[in-house]
């Protein structure tokens, strides 16, 4: 992606194509960052979209996945296969539901369609990461805090949440990346132009008779640069609670 992104549209169509740019060429760059460029603006909407999602996710996930993780009631077992059995749907599926819902309540043309539609479908994974993160603490911890005098939501904010800090990163980046990379969410549910993510921006690439593949390549490494600087910010956090949410199921 970068040495295509560094290359003129004259080099990558050459044949044989030179390996490496002869001349280095910010052209494509230069274009994705300029005011006129929907790219900026797609990144700003992006960013509101994938935040609130996350933030949903994030809060509505933690004492769902520990109630589950802790307590017994009915019908617990159905309740996480069906956790589950969301992961195996996919988005269009909810799509015609979510767009009918949301246009009855007037939330179409509103960051807060995409948001809480990624949030929808981000809350069940979370649920199940975290869960399993809550189970690999042990049980004496809530003892030995019940002795001391905490009840169940005192134990858990100041006992259970900054142990499982490495899970929940877990759950809140892989909401954030997942509402970041959507799509059919952000062009279904939002028509104005200047409100959509910055994923649909990609089509303004494709031309009726060549696509523009620097352009096409810059645009791709300034999208995913967020998601990168993250894992590579977050490695430790990630590895923790992947590692340490796989003891139990």
């Amino acid at each position: 992606m970068v040495v295509t992104a560094l290359k003129t549209q004259v080099e990558i169509f050459e044949i044989p194509t030179p390996l490496w740019p002869r001349n280095l060429s910010l052209d494509a760059f230069k274009a994705q960052l300029s005011a006129s460029s929907d790219t900026l603006r797609g990144f700003k909407n992006s960013t509101i979209i994938a935040v609130g999602a996350t933030i949903i996710s994030t809060v509505l996930s933690i004492p769902a996945s520990y109630g589950l993780a802790r307590f017994r009631f009915r019908a617990k077992k159905a309740m996480i296969l069906f956790f589950l059995i969301t992961q195996m749907l996919p988005s269009t599926l909810v799509l015609t539901s979510l767009y009918i819902m949301f246009s009855k309540i007037g939330l179409l043309n509103t960051y807060w369609a995409p948001i809480l539609a990624d949030a929808t479908l981000g809350i069940p994974f979370s649920i199940i990461i975290l869960r399993t993160y809550f189970l690999s603490i042990p049980k004496e911890l809530d003892e030995a805090a019940n002795i001391d005098g905490c009840g169940h939501w005192k134990s858990f904010f100041l006992i259970m949440l900054p142990i499982a800090k490495p899970g929940v990163v877990v759950v809140a980046v892989f909401s954030f990346v997942y509402a970041w990379g959507d799509l059919i969410y952000g062009i279904t549910f939002i028509t104005n132009p200047n409100m959509r993510p910055i994923t649909s921006s990609i089509y303004n690439y494709v031309q009726q008779y060549q696509t523009l593949w620097n352009s096409t390549m810059a645009f791709g490494i300034i999208a995913i640069s967020p998601v990168v600087l993250i894992f590579i910010f977050m490695q430790r956090y990630i590895v923790s609670g992947l590692t340490n949410g796989a003891v139990k199921a």
